[in-house]
């Protein structure tokens, strides 16, 4: 007789899921832990949205500017999609989200990149979500537009270290901007209303097929439109062809923003003039997936957003109407190892008098009338440049802190000051993050540097962060392990040991484990990443140990190899070399009897 639970089991209809559900249902979802909501975070929202209608309120009867006129004062909108009157209501109204999209095809921004972001900053300032897109991603293919020759393939390496080091330099900027808003009154005394997030594409790239993106976006994308862009035409024709993976970089835009709009309500997307087709594109993109979604529940939820739309800001262009770029070789970096603080401060400082009112209302905060004040002063006496130095001054302080800023300000007065028989004291107070012996974004050493391979191989890691000057000693990286504060890079998975995927980071604590273990944490063969607290890191290349003597560089903890060619040698040789030369200017020199006589015989030292 059969068992009572292969009866029940056999008397039950079986139950289908259809291939879509089971594929979905299989895959890692993209959202994170879904959280608790607090009476509290209810009552912050309502206050916050109680708040937005009597600002737009305000902005509808005149008595308070809206966030498109104030970019368009200060010449930071190029181009609109749609109508400029809808824009301008939609912004009005709700309390939209904007983002703006990077990729990390260098290890530094440069300061045509600052355009596109002060219109974000700008709203930010007003109120409205804003989010930097690091294109961890989208970097691997680079995007066309606007080039007739294809992007040189980089190592693997090299894109690695160059998303570690524009994250941290976009984390330092939305720092620096956080501060400035402070300084400038936009928050209210309420924080909560402006929000503000850097992502990298990596996120959900490396985790979602791409049959999944041809499912849903894929028939909305149709030949003919694609086909008949600008870039695609120009490359073709004009240029050096284009491959299957540049034709698609739109489409991988597009997934971005979709993304976006659906787990974070972002209706607005800022680029470049070289953008627009590429923002088309997307609001194509996401306009189809919200009405043709194959779930329900997702166009259910995305219903109440509104169509997206986007903006473009001018180019920053030379006198001469160059484009300033990395590609066009003229770039003005914003890292402090490619540009210094001093010579990114002696560049704006430079700026003619036509351009320094322009640049004012690009690059600063300060309202239009001031800055038309300001002008007006500066040209009674054009020679004081104090335009000129407040250009400086203020976009110093955005990109390095203002700390920073009066440093380069003093530098520069000091030894470009007009009479310079007269005492000149360069005097600049400590930051308080300096004098306390903390490490800050603005703050913290150079990031890339060398060692040799025998250093990551041969040595413990409390000697690599002694090596890398992530400790001031072996034993205070000892102690630095210990307190479980050093992070390396280099495993996606802490138990299984699994190589972290390509174009992505994940950091794991430092364990004091054997000198042979370090290896496993070497990427591409030739990088290794340390990281000491949150801000303190260290992109470290590996080079033979032959290439590195050969550069005469050192590192703390070093030991002078011993021979004729060592280290050491080189230095010693070339001081007796500076020695020599100089030695038949002294002969014949006497040594004077007293103390204070032939002091105006001495030979003029050069």
């Amino acid at each position: 007789m059969a068992s009572p639970s292969l009866l029940r089991r056999s008397t039950r209809p079986e139950l289908y899921v259809c291939s879509r559900c089971a594929f979905r249902a299989a895959q890692p979802s993209t959202r994170g832990p879904k959280r608790c909501i607090s009476t509290s975070f209810l009552n912050k929202v309502a206050a916050a949205e109680e708040q937005w209608q009597e600002q737009a309120v305000e902005v509808r009867t005149g008595k308070r500017k809206s966030v498109l006129t104030v970019l368009e004062e200060r010449g930071l909108i190029q181009a609109i999609t749609g109508t400029r009157n809808a824009a301008d209501k939609r912004l009005t109204d709700r309390r939209l989200g904007a983002y703006i999209g990077i990729d990390p095809t260098a290890s530094s921004l440069h300061v045509g990149h600052l355009l596109p972001f002060m219109s974000l900053f700008w709203m930010y300032f007003h109120g409205y979500q804003s989010v930097i897109l690091l294109g961890g991603a989208t970097a691997k293919i680079g995007d066309p537009s606007d080039r007739l020759t294809t992007r040189v393939k980089e190592h693997s390496s090299t894109r690695t270290a160059n998303m570690v080091n524009m994250h941290y330099q976009l984390k330092k900027l939305w720092a620096n901007i956080h501060a400035h808003g402070q300084d400038y009154g936009f928050y209210q005394g309420n924080d909560f209303n402006h929000q503000r997030a850097l992502l990298n594409n990596n996120a959900w790239w490396n985790k979602m097929p791409m049959l999944e993106v041809l499912q849903v976006l894929g028939p909305g994308m149709r030949m003919g439109p694609m086909l008949g862009k600008d870039t695609v035409k120009n490359k073709m024709e004009k240029g050096d062809g284009m491959s299957f993976a540049e034709f698609t970089y739109p489409i991988m835009q597009a997934w971005d923003w979709w993304h976006l709009y659906n787990t974070k309500g972002v209706q607005v997307q800022i680029g470049g003039a070289d953008q627009y087709g590429n923002i088309t594109a997307g609001i194509d993109a996401v306009k189809y997936i919200s009405k043709n979604h194959p779930d329900p529940v997702v166009r259910s939820n995305v219903a109440p957003l509104g169509d997206p739309f986007g903006f473009t800001v001018p180019l920053l262009t030379t006198s001469s109407g160059a484009k300033f770029g990395k590609s066009a070789g003229n770039a003005i970096w914003l890292d402090r190892e490619q540009t210094s603080t001093f010579d990114l401060y002696g560049y704006f400082l430079r700026t003619p008098d036509a351009d320094v009112g322009k640049y004012l209302k690009l690059f600063t905060f300060m309202p239009i009338e001031q800055i038309d004040t300001l002008v007006q002063e500066h040209l009674v006496e054009p020679s004081l440049r104090k335009a000129q130095h407040t250009l400086a001054r203020e976009l110093v302080k955005i990109v390095h802190g203002a700390h920073e800023a009066k440093i380069a300000e003093e530098q520069h007065r000091f030894l470009f000051r007009k009479q310079p028989d007269e005492p000149a004291i360069l005097q600049v107070e400590a930051d308080a993050a300096s004098s306390a012996g903390y490490t800050t974004l603005n703050n913290r050493p150079n990031v890339n540097i060398q060692l040799p391979t025998s250093v990551v191989h041969n040595l413990s890691i409390p000697r690599i962060l002694y090596a890398c000057g992530l400790a001031s000693s072996t034993a205070d990286g000892t102690r630095i392990v210990q307190a479980n504060a050093a992070f390396i890079a280099g495993m996606n998975h802490k138990k299984e040991k699994v190589p972290m995927l390509d174009g992505s980071v994940n950091w794991t604590r430092v364990k004091p484990w054997a000198i042979a273990d370090t290896a496993q944490y070497i990427l591409h063969g030739d990088l290794l990443m340390l990281r000491k607290g949150k801000h303190n890191i260290r992109v470290i290349q590996i080079v033979p140990d032959e290439e590195y003597d050969a550069s005469g560089k050192s590192y703390p903890g070093m030991k002078m190899k011993q021979g004729p060619l060592s280290t050491l040698d080189k230095r010693s040789q070339k001081a007796i070399e500076n020695l020599e030369t100089h030695r038949g200017r002294w002969e014949g020199y006497e040594e004077p009897s007293s103390e204070f006589e032939g002091l105006d015989e001495l030979p003029e030292k050069k």
